[in-house]
C-alpha cells in the first residue's frame, strides 16, 4: 500500500503540483499575516510619514502610490517561495537522485500467493494453446476424411 502511495507521489510533476496548491495557499497566509503585521510597519516607520499617509507618495490629491504594499506583496512572495524550495522541493530532489542512483533497497520479492497465481495464470495460457492446436488438427482431419479421394 505504502509502495503504490510513494510511486504515485514521485511520479512527474504531481509533487510540484500539489506544493504549488496546497501547501503554498497554506502557507500564504502565515507569511501575508507576518508581513502584515511587521513588515509593513517597518516600511512605513522607514519611509516616514503619519497616519494613512505613511508608506504612501502621493503627488496629487487622489493620486496615491502605495509602495510598502507592493513592497510588502514582495517580500510575502520570496519568503514562501524560499520555504517551499527548502522545506519541499528540495527534500523531494533529493529523494529522487537517490532513487535514479539506486541507493533505495529494491522492491520486496512478491509474496507466496502472487508467485502461485501467476504459475496458475502461465499454466492457463500454455495450456488453451495447446488445445487450440489440437482443436485446429482435429478439424483439418475432419476435412480430409470428407474431401472425396483423387
Amino acid at each position: 500500500m505504502f509502495q503504490g502511495f510513494k510511486d504515485f507521489i514521485m511520479r512527474g510533476n504531481v509533487v510540484d503540483l500539489a506544493v504549488g496548491i496546497v501547501i503554498g495557499a497554506a502557507f500564504t497566509g502565515v507569511v501575508t499575516a507576518f508581513t502584515t503585521g511587521f513588515i509593513k510597519p517597518l516600511i512605513q516607520l522607514l519611509g516616514g510619514g503619519t497616519g494613512t499617509g505613511a508608506g504612501a507618495w502621493e503627488p496629487r490629491d487622489g493620486v496615491i502610490f502605495d509602495y510598502a504594499t507592493f513592497i510588502n506583496a514582495i517580500i510575502t512572495f520570496l519568503i514562501t517561495a524560499a520555504v517551499l524550495y527548502f522545506l519541499v522541493v528540495m527534500p523531494l530532489n533529493y529523494l529522487a537522485e537517490r532513487r535514479r542512483r539506486g541507493e533505495e533497497p529494491p522492491p520486496n520479492a512478491p509474496s507466496e500467493d502472487i508467485v502461485l497465481l501467476t504459475q496458475i495464470r502461465d499454466l492457463l495460457a500454455q495450456n488453451s494453446g495447446a488445445s487450440e492446436a489440437r482443436h485446429q488438427a482435429a478439424e483439418e482431419f475432419q476435412r480430409r476424411d470428407q474431401e472425396p479421394p483423387r
